[in-house]
């Protein structure tokens, strides 16, 4: 018959192990949010640039597009 002391020092080890292995995956999760957190920040920062890139270009055609218009009617 095994002995009931060692089996429930070997649940208490696991106990131990899993307790470990938790804490590492949570730490893992904590740094994901923030890298989560930060790519979010970035990619809205880009859109936004871009949003300024497209109005500036749609600046510049619709100044060339006067332009043109100016040209053919003199």
């Amino acid at each position: 018959m095994p002995d009931p002391s060692a089996a429930l020092l070997e649940l208490a080890n696991e106990i131990v192990e899993l307790r470990l292995q938790l804490a590492e995956v949570q730490d893992q999760c904590v740094e994901m949010a923030v890298d989560s957190g930060e790519l979010q920040a970035e990619v809205m920062a880009l859109r936004a640039e871009l949003a300024a890139v497209r109005r500036e270009r749609d600046g510049f055609r619709e100044h060339l597009r006067r332009c043109g218009a100016d040209r053919f009617a003199a």
